[in-house]
């Protein structure tokens, strides 16, 4: 008996202005979605980047009071490699992220702050597609972004925020989750597939420190990026693709 093929994957909305991608660490966006990051700046969209981390537990070679600046400032040139010239950072501890009010009431603050139409965020289930566990600070990054996406909207949830210059914002009309195994939707990879290895490969660091990528880094990043919009694009019309699962807000 052969199993159900999947729905083709609707193309990504283009009908807004500002975009705010909040993920966890240095590096999930350039692994997850920059691809089409590139794609929406060079079509004149503004993104920001917000990451709840520096990654200062990610390179075990590394003290984290040293390689937390440098992944700050590897993550700082990897956005400006897809035109993204603003990164923030909410000083949460690396590896450590635990979902809750804190968490949101940052998130929130940082939706109020840029007013999106869109939210981008990374995979916040348990699994990469039922093999590979997920991170705790994925999943707990992931979720907090969806439930700030509706708490930056609501006054009386982190009112303080006002009193801070923070007006609510309840202009989010979508959240994208990249790296989701429930995508719904995509965009095409091609205008900005170049882009996107350049921007992975400038956390040079973090690639040195994988046995994978170490001997080469370029034909890693580039391999990488391409099978995974090769498989997005299976269905999307045979295109190479970035999936989203996409929730209206």
């Amino acid at each position: 008996m052969t199993e159900p093929k999947a729905a083709p994957l609707r193309p990504m909305p283009d009908d807004w202005r500002r975009a705010l991608a909040v993920v966890a660490h240095p590096d999930d966006l350039e692994y997850g979605c920059s691809a089409a990051v590139a794609a929406w700046t060079e079509a004149g969209r503004e993104v920001a980047y917000v990451l709840a981390t520096r990654g200062e537990a990610g390179i075990d070679t590394l003290d984290p009071a040293v390689c937390g600046p440098l992944r700050e400032r590897e993550q700082r040139a990897s956005a400006a490699a897809v035109g993204v010239s603003v990164v923030e950072f909410l000083d949460h501890r690396d590896g450590v992220v635990e979902y809750g009010t804190a968490l949101r009431r940052d998130i929130a603050a940082a939706i109020r702050r840029h007013r999106p139409e869109l939210v981008i965020t990374l995979n916040h289930r348990d699994t990469w597609n039922g093999v590979a566990w997920n991170t705790p600070d994925h999943v707990a990054v992931g979720r907090a972004t969806l439930d700030a996406a509706a708490d930056a909207g609501n006054r009386w949830i982190f009112a303080e925020l006002a009193a801070q210059g923070l007006a609510p914002w309840n202009g989010v009309r979508w959240v994208a989750v990249a790296g989701s195994d429930r995508a719904t939707h995509a965009l095409d990879a091609t205008p900005g597939l170049e882009r996107a290895v350049r921007s992975l490969l400038e956390h040079r660091t973090y690639l040195g420190a994988l046995a994978d990528s170490a001997a080469d880094p370029e034909a890693y990043a580039r391999d990488f990026l391409a099978k995974t919009a090769r498989a997005a694009g299976e269905r999307f019309g045979g295109r190479p693709a970035v999936a989203f699962e996409l929730f209206g807000a």
